[in-house]
């Protein structure tokens, strides 16, 4: 069994990391420098995937029973997931922009 706490500080930092990153690529494209750009979003995948992963396993121990205590710390862990997993998906838009 995941311990809560541990499981919602790895999404926290895994989930913050990607949203990072997705920030760092829009300043490359920013100074024209596509395809670091693109690197640093590739790089932001590695830690939205492990952010996501520990979510599913989360998911998974729960199995829709409520086993899982939904605290504010676990509220506050998903608004970073979603939060960085949009800043990915418009970081990738913002970026095709800079590249035209």
């Amino acid at each position: 069994m995941i311990e809560l706490e541990e499981a919602v500080m790895e999404i926290i930092m895994n989930a913050g990391q990607s949203r990072s990153l997705c920030f760092e690529a829009l300043h490359s494209a920013r100074q024209g420098n596509i395809e670091e750009a693109k690197l640093l979003l590739v790089e932001a995948d590695g830690y939205a995937r492990e952010a996501h992963k520990m979510q599913t396993k989360l998911i998974e121990q729960d199995a829709g029973e409520a086993k899982q205590p939904m605290t504010l710390i676990m509220v506050h862990a998903q608004d970073h997931l979603m939060t960085s997993m949009l800043a990915r998906e418009l970081s990738n838009e913002i970026i095709h922009l800079y590249q035209r």
